[in-house]
């Protein structure tokens, strides 16, 4: 039986997010919250001659630039407990950087978050091939996925939240995904300063799709080092192991006893060097965690993240049923960021709200599957402190 998030969530949740388990409401409005309609400005232009811009937005306190190149979230300010504001997401500070180098640095992903095997499944007793782009494996929609597509931007404001809608289609065929994909993704920041991410997605054709966002979190500022002392909770009991080549196996596996057991905050970097089989797949954490509360209508929270000397705070909330937590294993001091410091390996982290990577070839994993008639939705909302 398919289990389908297209059956089971039924449009878009109420602004800011209910107290779960893991704590908390939504912020007040900070002192400086005050909305600020999104604001455009040329960024730069790719090889072919297409504009690329940038939108500035404020509400809440937080702050934040998104590009037309690839929905990329270039920046993201929220203060600290002193009300001193940073940059807590990677990027670069121009457009030729993205195109040459950037591993995925707050980006929206498409048409599928994570790995395939080998980049093919079968559908509907179709075979499809994809495109290939990490090892033998296709990885975040291939090589030129939606994260490297530019997108058509509108910007918005809707009583007291200020936003951005991001369209894209995807034509039949590309990168090898069957149907022609309409996507629309809402970034809206709230008068509390959430960010919540709204997804949509039609399709004339049966497909498979997994959207999600690809911001690399240091709560601590964006170049200032490791996040090994970011303190982490993960609401989910089981975990997904992978094989050398990072697909899951198709276990579900208990985190209990493991380094994978986040159900009570504990810093990263705790467990990372333990000598486990599957850190060593991964070079340290780049692994699902199936979240307890399953597929849900309404965002529910299933993570937090401190940054206890800036008393900086991220809480996730989700409709999706599993998360992508990645600890930077790969940043391996070849570029610099924004701020003009090299990133190195752990000066980051991504929490990346999905369906599980593979699940095309995993029958026992929730569908991903989307068919003409049905509408693809999705939501998480980032609450800041």
């Amino acid at each position: 039986m398919e289990m389908n998030r297209r059956t089971v969530i039924a449009g878009a949740a109420a602004a800011g997010v209910a107290a779960t388990a893991l704590g908390g409401t939504a912020q007040a409005a900070q002192a400086e919250g005050g909305s600020q309609k999104p604001v455009k400005k040329l960024f730069g232009k790719l090889a072919d001659g297409t504009s690329v811009h940038s939108w500035s937005l404020a509400n809440g306190g937080t702050r934040m630039k998104v590009l037309s190149y690839g929905g990329i979230v270039q920046s993201l300010e929220i203060p600290d407990r002193k009300g001193r504001y940073a940059n807590v997401s990677l990027g670069f500070a121009t457009i030729e950087d993205y195109v040459a180098k950037s591993p995925y640095f707050g980006a929206l992903i498409g048409r599928y978050g994570n790995r395939i095997d080998k980049g093919r499944f079968t559908l509907d007793g179709k075979s499809h091939q994809l495109s290939v782009n990490d090892g033998a494996n296709s990885l975040h929609g291939g090589a030129q996925g939606f994260d490297k597509r530019v997108w058509d931007v509108e910007p918005f404001t809707k009583g007291s939240d200020v936003g951005l809608y991001l369209y894209y289609t995807s034509v039949d065929g590309e990168m090898g995904y069957p149907g022609t994909l309409k996507a629309k993704v809402t970034y809206t920041l709230t008068a509390h300063g959430d960010w919540r991410v709204d997804y949509e997605a039609t399709t004339d054709k049966a497909t498979v799709v997994n959207l999600t966002s690809h911001v690399y979190w240091n709560l601590a500022g964006e170049g200032s080092g490791s996040v090994y002392d970011h303190e982490l909770k993960i609401a989910a009991s089981r975990y997904t192991p992978v094989d050398s080549g990072l697909i899951p196996t198709g276990e579900l596996a208990a985190v209990a006893g493991t380094p994978f057991d986040f159900r009570r905050h504990k810093t990263v970097g705790e467990d990372i060097r333990e000598a486990h089989q599957q850190l060593l797949y991964g070079q340290g954490f780049d692994h699902n965690w199936v979240l307890d509360k399953g597929i849900t209508a309404r965002p529910e929270q299933i993570a937090a993240l401190k940054d206890p000397f800036s008393g900086r705070t991220l809480r996730i909330a989700t409709t999706e049923p599993g998360l992508q937590f990645y600890s930077g294993n790969f940043l391996d001091g070849t570029f610099a960021g924004t701020g003009g410091r090299i990133y190195r390996q752990g000066d980051a982290l991504c929490l990346e709200t999905q369906h599980f990577p593979d699940s095309p070839n995993q029958p026992d994993f929730p569908s991903t599957v989307l068919r003409p008639g049905q509408v693809y939705r999705s939501t998480t909302v980032h609450s800041f402190n």
